[in-house]
């Protein structure tokens, strides 16, 4: 079976931005802390025993929403309840969602001596004026603050999250928006575009965004500045220091298995290859999933007409690309079920293939809905 990790979400920040499009809510109340990490336990019971989970969990990732807004109580209690209901790997990776407004010093010393050992900082720009365009209720200076409050707590390994293509961003922003994070000694940069995802207030509303020629360039010069110091890109948008690539996010691009705990969340679990992979959702509204983490929530189990292309929209996404075997380990199906899809994308230079491994090439990322485009059944 496929390596184990665990999704948990906690959806409630301080402010909901406009570009989001993931599930989160203003907090306009205190937190349900208590009721809520009840609820999170009891759904990972009823989900390990839905699904007859054996396996380790290779790593935790608790996201949101800003997580950092609970307790180091509460997520204690939560880490807590996790080891008593299902075994953990040794050297387990567990990140902690963080954003800048959220950060003092000895609520992070908490979390560090809780186990918790990856933070991944939302701080999307260093400047004030893109972050008020982007609606953030932290400044330049928190984030910097922030980072050094990380350092300060004994965290040896975390991420900072960086947006460009953003409203009202002139040529050099984010190069230095880049610089500032490189000096601030990060393990790990995502570094990702600007969308307007529907069902957000910049769809509704949608700014003025720079011209595609500006957005390229600037992710070039983003990327060589990035190579140069020492992160090196193993996915489309996340670069990381040799060895400190995220291994929870690892697990979902190579088609690993997890489980999603927590309103919104999403799973995927391998129980019989191919016929039995199934993709998990529990309930949306905060409410709802306090009431019954089961209700409004379902599966859905993936077709094998569909798995090619699940596996491809995955494992594409990182530059080591993958094998035929791996394909075969994770999928249960044949390795001709990639043809002639492969072979096409060959032919047209979006794929190559290097000591067994089919991998994008530059031209590939460029392009990967026109890759994708050819694995649909």
């Amino acid at each position: 079976m496929p390596p184990l990790s665990l999704y948990v979400h906690i959806p409630w920040c301080i402010k909901k931005c406009p570009y989001c499009d993931f599930n989160s809510h203003a907090a306009k109340t205190d937190l349900p802390e208590s009721l809520y990490i009840d609820a999170l336990l009891n759904d990972l019971g009823f989900d390990l025993e839905r699904y007859a989970i054996t396996r380790p969990i290779h790593s935790i990732f608790i996201g949101g929403g800003t997580p950092s807004l609970f307790s180091p109580e509460a997520i204690d209690r939560l880490i807590a309840g996790i080891k008593q209901r299902v075994a953990l790997e040794k050297d387990l990776e567990i990140t902690l969602e963080a954003n800048p407004g959220t950060f003092e010093s000895s609520k992070f010393k908490e979390f560090n001596a809780l186990g918790i050992n990856r933070l991944s900082i939302g701080v999307q720009s260093f400047n004030e004026g893109l972050l008020k365009r982007l609606g953030r209720v932290h400044s330049g200076r928190e984030a910097i603050k922030a980072t050094e409050i990380a350092h300060h707590a004994g965290f040896t390994n975390f991420n900072l999250d960086l947006m460009f293509g953003l409203p009202g961003a002139v040529p050099g922003d984010s190069e230095h928006d880049i610089t500032t994070a490189i000096s601030l000694k990060p393990t790990h940069i995502s570094f990702y575009q600007l969308t307007l995802e529907s069902n957000t207030l910049f769809h509704k509303f949608p700014p003025k965004l720079p011209d595609d020629e500006f957005i390229f360039t600037t992710q070039k010069n983003c990327q060589g500045l990035l190579a140069d110091n020492g992160y090196q890109q193993y996915e489309v948008s996340a670069y990381s220091q040799a060895g400190r690539e995220c291994r929870h996010n690892v697990n979902y691009w190579q088609f690993g298995d997890y489980l999603g705990i927590g309103a919104g969340a999403h799973g995927k679990i391998s129980l019989v290859l191919p016929d039995q992979i199934i993709r998990s959702f529990k309930p949306k509204s905060p409410e709802i999933y306090l009431k019954n983490p089961s209700e409004n929530g379902g599966n859905q189990t993936i077709s094998v007409e569909e798995l090619p292309l699940e596996f491809i929209m995955n494992q594409l996404r990182l530059r080591s690309g993958f094998t035929l075997n791996h394909y075969q380990n994770m999928t249960g199906l044949p390795a001709s079920t990639l043809q002639p899809a492969l072979s096409d994308c060959q032919k047209q230079g979006l794929i190559s293939l290097e000591s067994g491994y089919y991998a994008c090439t530059d031209k590939g990322w460029d392009f990967l809905d026109t890759v994708l485009g050819k694995f649909i059944s």
